[in-house]
């Protein structure tokens, strides 16, 4: 049996010419229709996903601790001073790679607003860091106020107690551009702790698009942090950029800073910083994709019994083709074309699909999250609770996700998801068409 008359019963097999009731060809595309939905929610899934941890991962990166961040010990002498301390981190550009250095020193506190306290954790940084940073620049909004009025806060002759604040914590906090707040930390004078208040105008709102980290950050001038804390709780560090955090350069950036500076500070990637976070990121990631390979895999093998069914229905041809001269490989190879097909129809479905919705992500989430509160509206009001009680329902909550989702279209794995789909059904197709192919005709014949 040639090649060329296995492709003809195969396509005879899929598209027959008598037009009659077959259940086989009815599961056959039924199980084409199964994998194809079943590829669109994978899609969707690893779009979302890879989005959210990216963006997720270059917030916490860029916002945080950026590509190498140095622990300094607060021994150094330079570190008494303000502009001391900025010029000892300035020596960094020294090593090749360093594109840029923060100077921070950072404090737990506790915010008190209007209403209510909450912690936060105090980032006293250079006034112009909004303007010169380029995570900064990228991933911070600004909501409300002027990050201008901030980067003047530092003058020759004062420092006014201005600061930046995030926009969750301004809705905890009840605060707006222009509004004081106070600052409640720890002083020690004559080795005895007591709090003290300090009051900062908040020159600006930002958001940046995470509200976890909104909820936790208070950005004040360096200088400030000098005036009102006791810096002995307090803890030095220097974000330094790179320009590339995925660069294997890091690790050589990251040794050259501890060789030269390693006396007075501990140098660490970002990768080491966060490891925690971004495991729990990368098992997440991995246990969504196997629970939907799963679902692959159980539509796959849909393939298996609508073969098998098929076989049944085609004994008397196969019965015919062997007759003839055609052989058991031919007709094993013919039913496996069939299995592949069946399976490169569902990619062909799924695939659009499955870009189509990953892409308009935003908007579906929108509209189901309308339509669910809708209907929960309506069933509020039919038990009798007041409209101001009910509250919104959100599907991803933004105190958890990123309030808007970045789609990060993995065209490598879609790839790599097309080929396992494929080689899948021809896996789950073998079984049945190796027993088609030892079909014995004369039994077929002696019972028909």
């Amino acid at each position: 049996m040639t090649f060329g008359a296995s492709l003809l019963f195969a396509k005879s097999l899929i598209f027959p010419r008598a037009e009659k009731k077959s259940s086989a060809r009815r599961s056959l595309w039924g199980a084409l229709l199964c994998i194809g939905l079943s590829i669109v929610p994978l899609i969707v899934v690893l779009s979302v996903t890879n989005g959210m941890i990216q963006g997720m991962t270059d917030r916490i990166i860029g916002l945080s601790s950026s590509d190498i961040q140095a622990y300094i010990s607060p021994k150094l002498p330079e570190t008494a001073q303000a502009d001391t301390y900025r010029e000892y981190v300035k020596n960094y550009f020294n090593i090749d790679g360093v594109k840029e250095v923060h100077p921070e020193i950072g404090i737990t506190a506790l915010a008190a607003g209007k209403k209510m306290r909450t912690g936060a954790q105090l980032r006293a940084v250079n006034t112009d860091i909004f303007i010169k940073n380029q995570a900064f620049k990228d991933l911070f909004t600004i909501t409300e106020g002027d990050i201008n009025d901030f980067a003047g806060a530092t003058t020759d002759d004062q420092v006014e107690k201005k600061a930046v604040i995030g926009q969750k914590m301004s809705e905890l906090l009840d605060l707006h551009s222009g509004d004081t707040f106070r600052i409640v930390t720890i002083k020690t004078v004559n080795g005895k702790q007591s709090p003290k208040l300090t009051s900062f105008k908040v020159s600006a709102i930002v958001s940046s698009g995470y509200q976890e980290l909104d909820a936790l950050w208070i950005f004040i001038p360096l200088e400030t942090v000098y005036d009102f804390v006791s810096l002995s709780n307090a803890s030095f560090t220097v974000m330094i950029g790179t320009g590339n955090s995925y660069s294997p350069d890091l690790v050589r950036i990251q040794k050259a800073l501890k060789t030269k500076y390693g006396k007075y500070a501990n140098f660490y990637r970002w990768d080491q910083v966060h490891e925690a976070e971004f495991e729990n990121f990368s098992s997440t990631k991995v246990m969504l994709v196997f629970v939907m390979i799963l679902i692959v895999l159980v539509a796959s093998i849909n393939i298996s019994s609508a073969i098998v069914m098929l076989v049944m229905e085609r004994r008397k041809e196969i019965a015919i083709l062997k007759s003839i001269g055609a052989t058991p490989s031919g007709i094993t190879f013919s039913f496996i074309l069939t299995g592949v097909s069946c399976a490169l129809g569902g990619l062909a479905v799924g695939l659009p699909l499955g870009l189509l919705a990953a892409v308009n992500a935003n908007e579906i989430v929108h509209f189901i999250e309308k339509a669910v509160n809708f209907f929960a509206k309506v069933g509020y009001l039919i038990k009798g609770i007041p409209v101001e009680e009910i509250k919104i329902i959100k599907l991803m909550d933004p105190a958890y996700y990123l309030q808007t989702i970045p789609v990060n279209l993995p065209i490598s794995q879609v790839l790599l998801i097309s080929i396992a789909t494929v080689l899948l059904a021809l896996l789950v197709s073998i079984v049945p068409s190796v027993k088609a192919g030892k079909e014995k005709p004369l039994d077929i014949l002696r019972k028909a």
